[in-house]
């Protein structure tokens, strides 16, 4: 790469950031080393709604330049984006969008484009799903009754004759397609070869494997161990699990052979897309793991906000833990959050024998954020979030089935209670008054004493590792890709600020083939959990610091650690190593 590089990331986090991608999204532009090496960087997406104003259309920290949407022009590449509405029948947004890192102060604003899709000319779509499928053989009829496939289709053509009006289609630039929602567009790309694009397909997982982990009882038990023997015996997925074609997301992801290059965020990653296909044995797939915060802070911060946090708990619960627990979610089953209650069951026995206390505060909801007014009404009315009701605008239907196991599991514990707070935010002013009035979000990573994370698929887990620059104690699972990088950091000596659970370890069970790998199930799954959550429990209580000598010890090596997973460490080496050996393409023009 250099400096006249454009980098053009694909995704449907252009506007907010709504998971993993978009945590990737900012912590590259908010990388010195990534903004030293990229001229220009575009977002392209599809856009969502066509409600609110015309400032509202980027997000926020965002600046509209041009909307056809609210005909709204303060560009000159208008008269070319009307050329092209024309002709497809879109609608485009154009602006950027403002990056901030408040810890360093690096600002950057990168260029976003949206495309109403809506109701687009379908002769020029049906002409550019004809080249998918004879070119890659995607095979569009199969799925264009399903939305979340056909708009990035459209998406497709769109996004490449924007790029080229905006002066963005030279050789230098590389498309991303962050998952399966940029490969149409990374397709169409490469249909266009005067251009010269590179393209790249970033894995942030692999959705076919994900659906598999998710629905078979045996999750990450059965799956990674069945991989494993798989892979010895030369079978892919179509072989071992069934015909997954028909899956819109497998489809896409196969076609990513076609891209120059495949960067993928773990290491299991790269397995998973080795095992879609023979083809996938030789393609260019490099790990290019995420990055995680790496501020520096004193013992003296650290205490301040664990002190907040044993306040909060007292303020709720009428007593002040020893040591908090803390886990930051999406409220999915790939979280694996039962996983908590069972290590939680162990510390507790361990915590009556030594007279300790303990508090899990559980950040997670599966839906919008919760107006104020809303949350002081539920905290006045029955004690919210120590308490919860079902329905709106409170528990959701899956939020309500975690909380009967938090119910459930309170009832039972003295010395270990679980807070569970479905609501986005970490602040009195979404929380309730029952939070210190000095709380903010950075209190709940900075003052954790231990943060689990034992998802069943977790292609990386920056959130498990957030904590880790502040001292915490990271608990996940063997799945994670964030183990990898931890092993590149450290090498194969453990560190006393890491604890790894393995439930794929089978331990003295003996499989001999694939078909019996297969039929680990619930049953034989809960047992290895039941295990393994009793020793990840005697090592957390074995680790957990004793005195503020042993906390500022914490934080120095947690510090070493993150300084060398940070943004631009991931950037320098690795992102830009892979991307830098994509050869350069000759010029037809």
């Amino acid at each position: 790469m250099t400096r006249e590089t454009t980098a053009v990331h694909v995704t449907h986090e252009t506007v907010d950031k709504v998971g993993g991608i978009g945590a990737v999204l900012h912590g590259f532009f908010t990388s010195k080393t990534y903004l030293d090496a990229v001229e220009r960087s575009i977002l392209i997406g599809p856009l969502f709604t066509t409600e609110g104003s015309a400032s509202e259309r980027l997000g926020e920290n965002s600046e509209v330049l041009y909307s056809s949407i609210d005909e709204f022009v303060n560009t000159g590449y208008a008269p070319a984006f009307h050329k092209i509405e024309n002709f497809y029948n879109a609608g485009i947004v154009y602006g950027r969008r403002t990056f901030v890192d408040k810890q360093t102060g690096i600002i950057s604003s990168p260029e976003v484009v949206l495309v109403d899709v809506r109701h687009i000319d379908k002769g020029a779509i049906n002409e550019f799903k004809r080249q998918l499928f004879e070119e890659f053989g995607v095979r569009s009829d199969l799925f264009e009754n399903l939305w979340e496939f056909e708009q990035y289709v459209r998406l497709a053509p769109v996004a490449i004759a924007v790029l080229k009006a905006i002066g963005a289609a030279e050789d230098s630039t590389i498309i991303i397609s962050h998952e399966f929602m940029g490969m149409p567009t990374a397709l169409a790309a490469i249909l266009e070869p005067e251009c010269n694009f590179k393209t790249v397909f970033y894995a942030h997982e692999v959705a076919t494997m994900r659906r598999i982990v998710e629905e078979h009882p045996g999750h990450d038990t059965m799956f990674y161990n069945v991989i494993k023997q798989a892979h010895s015996e030369g079978l892919y997925v179509n072989e071992v699990f069934g015909d997954q074609d028909t899956y819109f997301k497998h489809s896409l992801v196969k076609a990513s052979k076609y891209c120059d290059r495949i960067c993928a965020v773990g290491d299991y990653v790269v397995d998973e897309l080795r095992f879609l296909a023979p083809e996938f044995e030789t393609a260019d797939i490099d790990i290019v793991y995420n990055g995680i915060p790496a501020y520096e802070i004193g013992i003296a911060e650290k205490l301040a906000s664990r002190e907040k946090l044993q306040r909060y708990c007292e303020n709720l619960l009428g007593y002040k833990p020893d040591y908090i627990f803390t886990h930051v979610t999406r409220l999915v089953r790939s979280k694996g959050m039962w996983r908590d209650l069972r290590v939680l069951e162990n510390i507790e026995r361990e915590f009556k024998t030594q007279g300790k206390t303990g508090v899990l505060f559980v950040l997670s909801t599966e839906v919008s954020q919760r107006r104020s007014r809303d949350i002081h009404h539920m905290e006045s009315t029955y004690n919210w979030p120590v308490a919860h009701r079902e329905g709106w605008p409170d528990l959701s239907g899956g939020e309500a089935n975690y909380y009967t196991a938090v119910q459930r599991f309170n009832a039972r514990s003295r010395n270990m209670k679980i807070i569970f707070i479905n609501q986005f935010g970490f602040e009195p002013k979404k929380c309730g008054q029952g939070m210190p009035d000095d709380m903010e979000f950075m209190d709940i990573r900075k003052g954790t004493d231990v943060e689990l994370g034992q998802s069943i698929y977790e292609p990386f887990g920056i959130a498990q590792l957030e904590p880790l620059t502040f001292g915490g104690i990271c608990v996940f699972s063997s799945v994670c890709g964030c183990l990898g990088f931890l092993r590149d950091v450290t090498g194969p000596e453990n560190v006393k600020n890491v604890i790894v659970a393995d439930y794929t370890d089978l331990e003295v069970r003996c499989y001999v083939d694939i078909e019996d790998l297969l039929q680990i199930d619930r049953s034989i799954r809960d047992r290895i959990e039941a295990s393994q959550s009793e020793k990840v429990a005697m090592q957390i209580c074995s680790r957990l610091p004793k005195d503020e000598s042993e906390i500022e010890s914490m934080l120095k090596t947690g510090y070493e650690l993150a300084k060398n997973m940070s943004w631009d460490e991931v950037v320098k080496n690795y992102l830009l190593d892979s991307v830098q050996r994509i050869p350069d393409k000759i010029s037809l023009s």
